[in-house]
C-alpha cells in the first residue's frame, strides 16, 4: 500500500512547473523515489557525483537500510554526511548531528525524534523536515565537498546540537577537537563493508559555543576539549536569537582534517544557506538539462528525471580541492590533472550506467579511467567494487574492463591506453577467484570456487573486451587468445536442456532445476545466466538451434509460470516469468527479440518494464537501485535504445516512452528522439527513419548518435512483424570460432555408483574426436560408452583437426554397500548434496561447502541411524561438520552416539562436545567423534543445533545451519 501522503509537498512543488517552464529540470525529481521497497535510495542533499550526500539517517541497520534511510519508517535519528546509493550491502553514514533542546542523551533511542511524511520535502541539492521532538525545522544543502544545516528552533534562546562519532558501522578510532568557541573538527575511522574507511570533517557554527560536553562511552568528560576512542560524542550549546535558527556548514574529507577545512572554505566561505542551495539546484539543472524529453505523463517525466538523478549521484568525488585523495594503498596522494573517484559498483554499472555516460559525461568517463589506471598502479588491480580506498571484491568479474573498451570503443581516449590494456591483462591472468582453472580447462567449477556458472560466463564477456582493446591497439596476439577465451561460455552450455549449467569437477551438478537460486550463479538462477553471451550472441543463438529456437526459449522465459526456488534471493525481484528486472543479469534480455527478429516483442516488453516498474512512488524501484544501474536502464530504454554489447558501440532498438527526446552532448552536438505519436497505447514502432532516412535495421551505432542529427519513430498500436526480420537488419555480434574447441562433456546423471557404472562421453564440436584415459594411463580414442567397476579419474579432451580443447577430469566414486542411512531431521532444501546417500559415501567434503558436497539443518537437531546390515565390531564413530559463522552456519553444541541390534532400543555409547567458538571467522571443518570398542548393528547419531548466532554477527539472534558431509562407523 502506497504511503501517498508523503508526496503532499512534493506533488505541491513539482505541479507548478508549466510545460512552458519545463527547463527546471530538477522541479521532475523526486528523491524519495527508491526510498521504499527495496531501492536502498536516500533522500538527502548532495551535488551531481560529490563526495558529500547530507542525508537524514532512519534505519541503524539491516538490508533496507543500506542507505540510511527507508520510507517506511517514522523516527529520525539525525543526519549524517555521507551515503551510498542503491546497494546491498550497508556503509557510510559518517559524522551524525541532531539538533534538540533541553537535556542531553547520549543513547539513540533517546535522543531520535519521530517525523512525519507530510511535513517533509526533498528536491536535487535540498532536503528539509520537521522534527517533532523538539519541533525544530531542519533544512540540509550541499556544496561537492561540504554542506550546510539550518536549524529553525521552536523558540529564541538555548538551541544544542549532538555530535556523534559512534553511529552505525564498527569504530576502528575516531577523535573531536573544539578548536575555538566556532569550530570543531575531528576524524572517524570504521569498519563495515569497506575494512578500513575514514573520514575527516571541520564544522563551523554561525553564532559561538556557549556551552559544549564531550562523552566518552556516554558519559560525560569534564574540563576537556578534545577526546579520542571508540564511542566519542558531544554536544554544543547556542544562544538563539529572534530568528530561532542555528547554522552550521561542515567540510569533509579522506585525506585529512586540514583538508576538511580547505574544501569548506573553498565551497562555502560564508554562511548564506539559500545562495548554497541555490548553487546546488543550478548545478543539477545543468547536469539533468543534458537530455530533455518531452510528452509522456507527469509522473512519467518525474520517473525520467528521476532516473537521471540517480545515475549522477556516483561515482563520488573523492579528491579535495587541493588535488590530494587516498588512493587503494590507503596513503595519499595527489592528482596532477582531472578528479579521483571512489564508489564503483562496477558489476551493476557497467552495463548501463557508464555507457549512458559516454554520451553524456565524457569528460568524467575519462577521469574515472584514469581512476581505474590509478588503482591498478598503486593498488596491484583495476576496480572490482572499490569504496573509499578499499576493494571490497564485492561481485564477481573484472568489469572495470568493459568500462575501458567502451570508452575507447566510442572516441574517449584521454588515458594511456597501452596501461589499460597492461592492467586487464594483470588481473584476467591473475589466480583470484578460480581464474587459473578458468584459462587452464575453460570453464571454473564450483569445486574450486564458488557461483562458477557466473563467473565462467561474465568472465568470457571480459574476455572478448580485452580482445577488442587488444585488436585496436594492434596487438593481434594478445587479441586472439582472449577472443578464444570469450567464447569459454560454450563449456557450460549443456546441449540436453539448453542451460547454462554449473560444473563440479567436469560433472554437470545434479539435480538440476533452472529456477532454482544456488551457488552456481551470482544472485540468480540458469535462467538468468542462460542469456549471458553478449559478446556472441550468434554463437549462443547457434547453441539454441538457430533464431526460431532461441525465440522461443527468450518466450519461455518472460512466460514461464514455475516459481523461483533454492535460496532466498532478496535481490531476484521484478519477476515476468523467470525474468528478473530487479538485478542486473537480466536487463539486456528483453532486448534479445531484436537478435531474433521480433523486435516487437522487444517493444512489448521494454514497455511494459518501463510503466509497471518504475512509478513515481517511494518503492518506484523495482530492486536495489545499485549506484545508478537501475536508473540507467530506465534513463535508455525511456529514450528508446540500450546497449546490449558495451564495448561494441550498437545499440539495439526497444520503443520510446516520450514523444520527443533530446540529447545534448559535450560536443555542442544534439541528438534528437522523435516519436510525435507515441502512447501509451502506440507502442510498436512501424517504421524508422535516421537523420531522413529509412532505416530497416533495429539498431543503430554509437557514431550515428554522437555526429548529432534525428531518430524518428513512427508509432502504431499494432506489431510490425516485418520490421527488422532479414538478416542485416538484426542486431548482432558474432565471434569466429577460430582454434576454439569445447570441453567434452560426461552425458549422465551421477558420478557415485554402486557395482559399475557405465561412463558416456559426449562432444558439441560436430566431427571431432574424443579422447580418454583412465587413472593417468595412456590417452586413447574414445568411441562408445565403457564401464568402471571401481574409483577411477577419468580425463577427456576433443580434437578437431590439429587443435586439442583444454582436458576436463571427473573422479568416480564406488559407494561402500555394508550400510544404509535413515534420517530423522527435515534436510534444508537449498542444501541437500544429491540426496541422504552422500553422508555414509565415503567423500569427505573440505571447506568449500559451495560445491554442493554438504547437507544442511536449518535451525533444528540432526538425527539419523545408520544400519550396518549386521551386527559388527565398531571401532570408532564420527561426524564431520562445518562452521562458516558468516553465512550463519555453526558447529553442532555436541553430538551423542547410541547403538542397537534391534533397531528399536538404543543406548548410550558416547557423547563428544565441540569446543571452537561461534566467533571463529574463517571456514573450517572438524570430526566430531570418538574411538569405541562395542558390537551393534545400528547407530544413531544426534548432533544438538550450535543455535542462535552470536552477538557479534550481524544477524544476531537468528537461528544458524548445521552442516553435515559424512557420517562415520568404523569396524
Amino acid at each position: 500500500m502506497y504511503h501517498k501522503l508523503s508526496f503532499i509537498a512534493f506533488l505541491l512543488f513539482a505541479q507548478v512547473a508549466t510545460v512552458a517552464a519545463q527547463t527546471n529540470h530538477a522541479s521532475l525529481v523526486n528523491p524519495f523515489i527508491g526510498t521504499g521497497g527495496h531501492g536502498h535510495t536516500y533522500p538527502g542533499a548532495s551535488m551531481p557525483f560529490g563526495m558529500m550526500q547530507l542525508s537524514p539517517d532512519t534505519r541503524l541497520e539491516g538490508w533496507d537500510g543500506c542507505g540510511g534511510y527507508h520510507y517506511s519508517d517514522s523516527l529520525m535519528y539525525g543526519f549524517s554526511h555521507t551515503h551510498l546509493s542503491g546497494t546491498g550491502i550497508p556503509d557510510y553514514c559518517d559524522v551524525l548531528v541532531m539538533p534538540f533542546t533541553g537535556e542531553v542523551h547520549w543513547n539513540n533511542s533517546e535522543y531520535r525524534s519521530p517525523f512525519s511524511h507530510s511535513e517533509e520535502k526533498a528536491e536535487p541539492g535540498y532536503y528539509e523536515v520537521l522534527l517533532n521532538k523538539h519541533n525544530i525545522l531542519a533544512k540540509l544543502t550541499t556544496a561537492t565537498r561540504s554542506g550546510m544545516h539550518e536549524y529553525t528552533f521552536e523558540k529564541a534562546g538555548e538551541g544544542k546540537i549532538l555530535l556523534d562519532l559512534r553511529h552505525r558501522d564498527v569504530v576502528l578510532e575516531s577523535s573531536l577537537e573544539i578548536v575555538n568557541d566556532y569550530e570543531v573538527r575531528g576524524m572517524r575511522r570504521s569498519k563495515s563493508w569497506a575494512e578500513n574507511q575514514g573520514v575527516y570533517f571541520h564544522i563551523k557554527f554561525d553564532k559561538p559555543i556557549k556551552n559544549y560536553g564531550i562523552a566518552l562511552n556516554d558519559t560525560l568528560k569534564t574540563g576537556v576539549k578534545a577526546a579520542d576512542g571508540l564511542n566519542v560524542k558531544s554536544y554544543f550549546s547556542f544562544d538563539l536569537k529572534a530568528d530561532k535558527k542555528l547554522k552550521m556548514k561542515i567540510g569533509i574529507s579522506g585525506v585529512s582534517m586540514e583538508n576538511a577545512l580547505l574544501n569548506l572554505n573553498a565551497e562555502i566561505p560564508g554562511f548564506d544557506f539559500e545562495e548554497v542551495k541555490k548553487a546546488a539546484h543550478t548545478a543539477w539543472n545543468r547536469e539533468l538539462g543534458k537530455i530533455d524529453i518531452k510528452g509522456g505523463t507527469h509522473d512519467q517525466q518525474v520517473a525520467f528525471y528521476t532516473a537521471l538523478y540517480h545515475t549522477s549521484l556516483s561515482p563520488n568525488t573523492y579528491t579535495d580541492v587541493n588535488g590530494d585523495y587516498r588512493g587503494t594503498d590507503l596513503k595519499v596522494h595527489t592528482i596532477e590533472k582531472g578528479t579521483y573517484y571512489s564508489v564503483f559498483s562496477l558489476w551493476d554499472t557497467h552495463r548501463a550506467l557508464h555507457p549512458l555516460h559516454t554520451i553524456i559525461n565524457r569528460a568524467r568517463t575519462t577521469d574515472w579511467i584514469n581512476t581505474f589506471l590509478t588503482q591498478y598502479q598503486q593498488g596491484g588491480m583495476l576496480p572490482v567494487w572499490e569504496l573509499s580506498g578499499n576493494e571490497t571484491f564485492c561481485m564477481i568479474g573484472y568489469h572495470s574492463v568493459p568500462v575501458i573498451a567502451d570508452a575507447y570503443q566510442k572516441g574517449i581516449r584521454g588515458f594511456d591506453a597501452g596501461l589499460a590494456l597492461e592492467a586487464m591483462t594483470d588481473y584476467a591472468e591473475s589466480d583470484r577467484f578460480g581464474h587459473r582453472q578458468y584459462i587452464r580447462q575453460g570453464y571454473v567449477s564450483n569445486d574450486v570456487d564458488h557461483e562458477s556458472a557466473s563467473k565462467t560466463v561474465e568472465y568470457a564477456y571480459d574476455d572478448w573486451c580485452i580482445a577488442q582493446m587488444a585488436n585496436w591497439l594492434g596487438k593481434k596476439d594478445i587479441s586472439e587468445t582472449y577472443l578464444l577465451r570469450a567464447q569459454n561460455y560454450k563449456n557450460l552450455f549443456d546441449y540436453n536442456n539448453r542451460f547454462i549449467r554449473g560444473k563440479v569437477q567436469g560433472f554437470w551438478y545434479a539435480p538440476f532445476q533452472a529456477s532454482e537460486v544456488n551457488n552456481f550463479y551470482t544472485e540468480g538462477n540458469a535462467w538468468h545466466y542462460s542469456f549471458t553471451a553478449q559478446q556472441d550472441l550468434s554463437g549462443l543463438i547457434k547453441l539454441y538451434g538457430g533464431k526460431e529456437q532461441t525465440a522461443q526459449k527468450l518466450e519461455e522465459l518472460f512466460t514461464t509460470s514455475e516459481g523461483l526456488s533454492g535460496r532466498d534471493q532478496s535481490d531476484v525481484t521484478g519477476l515476468i516469468g523467470q525474468y528478473a528486472h530487479g538485478n542486473e543479469p537480466s536487463h539486456h534480455m528483453a532486448y534479445l527479440f531484436d537478435y531474433v527478429g521480433k523486435p516487437w516483442r522487444t517493444q512489448e516488453l521494454v514497455h511494459q518494464i518501463c510503466t509497471e516498474f518504475y512509478p513515481n512512488q517511494p518503492d518506484g524501484l523495482i530492486g536495489n537501485e545499485d549506484c545508478g544501474q537501475m536508473s540507467a536502464w530506465f534513463v535508455f530504454s525511456a529514450m528508446g535504445f540500450y546497449p546490449v554489447t558495451p564495448g561494441s558501440g550498437v545499440y539495439a532498438i526497444g520503443t520510446p516512452l516520450f514523444t520527443e527526446m533530446k540529447i545534448h552532448m559535450e560536443n555542442g552536438k544534439t541528438f534528437t528522439v522523435s516519436a510525435p505519436s507515441a502512447s501509451g497505447k502506440k507502442i510498436y514502432i512501424n517504421k524508422i527513419t535516421l537523420n531522413g532516412k529509412v532505416k530497416n535495421e533495429t539498431y543503430f551505432h554509437h557514431e550515428d548518435l554522437a555526429k548529432g542529427g534525428s531518430l524518428t519513430f513512427e508509432m502504431t498500436d499494432k506489431p510490425n512483424k516485418q520490421l527488422g526480420t532479414l538478416e542485416g537488419q538484426m542486431p548482432y555480434t558474432a565471434i569466429a570460432e577460430g582454434d576454439f574447441v569445447a570441453v567434452p562433456y560426461f552425458n549422465m546423471d551421477n558420478f557415485k555408483f554402486q557395482d559399475s557404472l557405465q561412463v558416456d562421453i559426449m562432444s558439441m564440436t560436430e566431427g571431432a574426436e574424443i579422447f580418454y584415459s583412465l587413472n593417468g594411463g595412456q590417452f586413447e580414442t574414445y568411441a562408445t560408452p565403457f564401464w568402471v567397476k571401481e574409483t577411477a579419474k577419468v580425463e577427456a579432451y576433443v580434437k578437431r583437426g590439429a587443435v586439442n580443447s583444454p582436458t576436463v577430469a571427473q573422479q568416480f566414486y564406488l559407494l561402500p554397500n555394508d550400510k544404509t542411512i535413515e534420517v530423522l531431521s527435515e534436510v534444508y532444501p537449498m542444501y541437500t548434496a544429491g540426496g541422504n546417500g552422500a553422508l555414509i559415501d565415503g567423500i569427505i567434503g573440505t571447506e568449500n561447502w559451495k560445491a554442493g558436497q554438504w547437507q544442511s539443518y536449518y535451525d533444528q537437531d540432526f538425527e539419523a541411524v545408520i544400519d550396518l546390515k549386521t551386527e559388527r565390531p565398531i571401532k570408532r564413530v564420527a561426524v564431520h561438520v562445518l562452521q562458516d559463522v558468516s553465512p550463519w552456519i555453526v558447529y553442532p553444541e555436541s553430538v551423542t552416539f547410541e547403538t542397537s541390534n534391534d533397531g528399536k532400543i538404543f543406548t548410550p555409547l558416547t557423547a563428544v562436545k565441540n569446543t571452537v567458538p561461534k566467533e571463529m571467522i574463517a571456514a573450517e571443518v572438524q570430526f566430531l567423534g570418538a574411538a569405541v570398542n562395542v558390537k551393534a548393528r545400528y547407530v544413531k547419531v544426534k548432533a544438538k543445533t550450535g543455535g542462535k548466532l552470536p552477538p557479534s554477527h550481524e544477524s544476531a539472534g537468528n537461528p544458524s545451519h548445521l552442516f553435515v558431509d559424512e557420517v562415520v562407523v568404523e569396524y
